[in-house]
């Protein structure tokens, strides 16, 4: 093993608790209304380093700027190193280029927002991209510490089923990630009293935010219970593929403490705990699900080599 191996996975290992961390932070932010609690300033806080007047949403604000600022060098450490070490992994020059870029579109739609401001729209996308960037830099890790050849993963062929599903249910996810974000942004977090149903009765919503609201826990529940499928298909198909077989079942119980925790900040009256905690279960069911897009790649490639050289029938 290269001498410098062992410091590069620390690094991963940090970069990746370091995205996590982001995007909790974002999280914080958006559920204690504490975007502005830096003013129209960025990336100082009134103008200062040091505001004269600290308030909470100010430390809040400050704190996740902070922290995303350290994290930001550690992802470009992270992506320089990875390209210098182990670049010649065919997915990690992407890998590298999308955890930076997606982590620099990201602070620019923060400061675009503290600077100008922007519509609810264009904020719910803020979160979604942060989860790209840290998808991005998990998989860096997986390649770091060569999990898949840990899961004979390198050599797993998947079925059409399988392939055609993970990828839609990926693209999925990420829409409803950003339904998710709009909840939050619109503030229709609390607009339905009841769950599942907002009023306790099947009826339409009477309003937009309602209609953000249930359209949210409409889609959550497809993406539940497709995700609940595809699980059911690798446990009948892939008892022998461990990376399958109980990788679907993590994103099963992933899925299943996400809808909890959601259905819980209703009953809670949106407690601070569980609102976070439910940030954290989709990071980690999306960044699963990416490795999953990942195996499909790794698929494609193992049949191609399965397959061999085309044969010239023109002889």
């Amino acid at each position: 093993m290269n001498a410098l191996q062992p410091r590069l996975k620390w690094l991963a290992n940090i970069t990746t608790i370091g995205m996590l961390l982001v995007l909790l932070g974002g999280a914080l932010v958006t559920k204690t209304e504490s975007g502005d609690g830096c003013g129209a300033s960025w990336p100082l806080c009134k103008g200062k380093w040091i505001p004269d007047e600290i308030t909470p949403q100010l430390v809040i604000e400050f704190s996740h700027r902070a922290v995303s600022g350290i994290v930001g060098i550690l992802v470009l450490l992270l992506a320089y190193w990875s390209w210098k070490q182990i670049g010649h992994i065919r997915e990690t020059k992407f890998l590298a280029v999308v955890s930076v870029l997606f982590l620099v579109l990201q602070s620019l739609i923060g400061a675009a927002r503290v600077i100008w401001g922007q519509s609810d729209y264009i904020l719910a996308a803020h979160f979604g991209i942060s989860l790209i960037s840290f998808s991005a830099v998990l998989l860096l890790a997986i390649l770091i510490h060569e999990i898949d050849k840990k899961f004979a993963a390198d050599r797993l062929i998947l079925d059409g089923f399988m392939k055609k599903n993970t990828v839609a249910v990926s693209v999925y996810a990420f829409f409803v990630v950003y339904t998710g974000a709009l909840v939050r942004h619109t503030g229709a977090s609390m607009i339905c009293s009841g769950w599942p149903l907002c009023r306790g009765r099947l009826e339409f919503p009477d309003n937009l935010f309602e209609w953000v609201q249930m359209g949210h826990r409409f889609a959550a529940g497809l993406l539940y219970l497709w995700i609940f499928a595809i699980m059911l298909y690798g446990i009948r198909r892939y008892k022998d593929k461990p990376v399958i077989y109980y990788g679907w079942i993590i994103a099963f119980l992933l899925a299943s403490l996400q809808v909890l925790s959601g259905a819980l900040i209703i009953f809670t009256k949106l407690n601070l705990f569980i609102a976070l905690m439910h940030a954290l279960f989709i990071s980690c069911l999306f960044g699963l699900i990416t490795y999953f897009l990942l195996l499909v790649y790794r698929s494609r490639l193992n049949e191609m080599k399965n397959a061999g050289p085309p044969v010239n029938l023109s002889r």
